[in-house]
C-alpha cells in the first residue's frame, strides 16, 4: 500500500496534467454535442474517439518530451522517473478523469431514467476538477482553497470557450 502511494505521489504532476486535459477536452466535447442537440449515442461515439485519440496523443507527447529532456540532461542529473512511465501516467489519468463527464450518459443507457444529463455531467466534472485542484496543491504546496479555486475557474473558462466557439461557428456556417 505504501509503495503504491509513494509511486502515485511520484507521478502526481502527470496525473494532474493528464486529468485536467482529459476532463477539459471531454467536457468540451459534451458541451458542444449537447448544445448541438446530438443524440446520446453520437455523444458517446464522439467522446470515446476523443478520449482514446487525445489521451494517446498526450501520452506520446509526454513520453517524447520527457525523453528529450532526459537525453539533454543525461550526464548531469539522476532521474527516478522514466519517459515510458511518465507517458503511461498521463494516459491513465487522461482516461480515468476523462470518463467522468460522460459517465452519467453511459449510466443512462442502462437505466434510461436520468433527467438533466448535462447538468449531472457538469456536477460530476466540477467535483473531479475540485479534486484535481486539491491534488495540485500537494505539488505546489500552495493553499488548497486557492488551488481548487484556480482549477475550477480554468475549467469554467474552458467550458465557456467550448460553448461559445460552437455558438459562433453555428452562426457563420
Amino acid at each position: 500500500y505504501h509503495v503504491m502511494i509513494k509511486r502515485f505521489k511520484k507521478y502526481l504532476p502527470e496525473f494532474v496534467y493528464g486529468g485536467v486535459d482529459g476532463s477539459v477536452t471531454t467536457f468540451a466535447v459534451v458541451s458542444w454535442a449537447v448544445w448541438a442537440n446530438l443524440e446520446t449515442r453520437i455523444i458517446l461515439i464522439l467522446w470515446f474517439a476523443n478520449l482514446l485519440a487525445d489521451g494517446f496523443s498526450m501520452s506520446i507527447g509526454a513520453y517524447l518530451s520527457s525523453k528529450a529532456e532526459l537525453q539533454q540532461k543525461w550526464k548531469t542529473k539522476k532521474h527516478s522517473k522514466t519517459p515510458f512511465n511518465i507517458g503511461l501516467a498521463t494516459f491513465i489519468s487522461f482516461l480515468f478523469i476523462g470518463i467522468i463527464p460522460l459517465s452519467i450518459y453511459v449510466i443512462n443507457i442502462f437505466t434510461e431514467n436520468i433527467t438533466h444529463l448535462f447538468f449531472w455531467a457538469s456536477i460530476l466534472t466540477f467535483i473531479w476538477f475540485a479534486f484535481i485542484g486539491l491534488l495540485k496543491s500537494l505539488i505546489t504546496q500552495k493553499s488548497k482553497l486557492i488551488s481548487i479555486g484556480e482549477t475550477l475557474i480554468l475549467w469554467a473558462l474552458a467550458a465557456a470557450v467550448a460553448y461559445y466557439v460552437g455558438d459562433f461557428l453555428e452562426k457563420i456556417v
